[in-house]
């Protein structure tokens, strides 16, 4: 038999010991040429036989009981209460079987486990390095600023007001960090709640254009609709959130956009959703990057970056509010050639 219940292996069992046991009464008969008492012989088999197996399910019930029990206990992490622990095992059932399917899934959950585990743990490791990276740069500075001024420089009028600004400057961007990192932090553990609420996504844009005119004009780059995006789309989305990203989108357009360049917003319908786009003509992304744009802290031109400010954190804030709106977004970018990227929201 292949892959025999606990019964099954009991009852060839009893046929064994039974039909060898009738064997040898049958033999001693013949012997004693008391061989016309058949009758006999096959009561005597068959009571040979139920003895056999009620011995053999009772043995076999109690050995497969106890190494079961030492397997679950290696394999289950909840303790049982007594009136959940299973008194009796099924023998009819093909229970070596489903134990070793079971432990077979056991391992295969204990390894996705320890891979989910090393994955957490790597990281964490880069996380660390990438946060104490980012913060040495503005407290360096600060240092050098402070000491400067403490030794002197104070005193000098053409020194003390321009090392103060730059320590302010290295102080607010420290803030910046701080302040992204809370509202990523808020936004993984859930503890951000989305207000949810309908709205006019092109007239959101015109606020977000008004707020950042100043700097758009600082770099003669121009914030416009493209053709087709003068009427807006009714959305259904956390307002201050979707500002949140425009204004990261937008922002990004501007610090890395060609002087004189253009920033455009377009609106597509989607039947169920809209489809948002912020497309430049600035200095693009290269391929290898484009993988990576929405990592925390990655930096395409770390140089450049740095010197422009921020926390390199804002496009891994923009995915994970887009995540939490149950959207999606996506970057497409050529070097020279500029960047567009787009995101969607449920259409009210």
């Amino acid at each position: 038999m292949k892959n025999p219940t606990p019964q099954q292996v009991a009852l060839l069992t009893a046929f064994l010991i039974a039909g060898a046991g009738a064997a040898l009464f049958i033999f001693t008969l013949i012997i004693s040429t008391w061989f016309d008492d058949l009758l006999l012989c096959l009561l005597f088999s068959v009571a040979l036989f139920g003895v056999a197996y009620f011995i053999s399910m009772y043995y076999l019930k109690e050995y497969l009981y106890r190494k079961i029990k030492v397997i679950y206990k290696t394999i289950h992490q909840q303790k049982l209460s007594p009136g959940e622990r299973p008194m009796e095992i099924d023998m009819t059932s093909h229970i070596v079987d489903e134990v070793e399917r079971e432990v077979e899934q056991w391992a295969i959950d204990q390894q996705n486990e320890n891979n989910k585990q090393k994955s957490w743990a790597e990281y964490r490791r880069k996380f660390v390095g990438d946060i104490s990276h980012e913060l040495k740069t503005p407290i360096f500075n600060i240092q050098g600023y402070l000491h400067t001024l403490l030794e002197g420089g104070i005193y000098d009028e053409e020194v003390n007001m321009t090392f103060l600004k730059k320590a302010v400057k290295n102080v607010e961007r420290l803030h910046t960090i701080v302040e992204d990192l809370s509202t990523i932090s808020r936004l993984e553990s859930g503890e951000l709640i989305l207000d949810m609420q309908v709205f006019d996504i092109h007239q959101l844009t015109e606020e977000v254009f008004d707020d950042l005119e100043f700097k758009a004009a600082v770099r003669s780059i121009r914030l416009e609709f493209k053709e087709g995006a003068s009427s807006g789309y009714k959305v259904r989305a956390d307002r201050e959130s979707i500002r949140q990203i425009l204004m990261n989108l937008l922002h990004n357009s501007i610090k890395y956009g060609n002087p004189s360049g253009k920033t455009k917003v377009g609106f597509y319908d989607m039947d169920k959703n809209v489809l948002i786009e912020v497309a430049d003509n600035g200095i693009g992304i290269p391929a290898k990057h484009l993988n990576h744009v929405f990592d925390r802290f990655y930096r395409v031109d770390k140089s450049r970056s740095r010197a422009q400010g921020g926390s390199g954190l804002g496009l891994a804030i923009v995915k994970h509010i887009i995540e939490a709106h149950k959207q999606t977004i996506n970057v497409r970018s050529t070097p020279n050639v500029g960047s567009t990227f787009g995101f969607t929201l449920e259409k009210a």
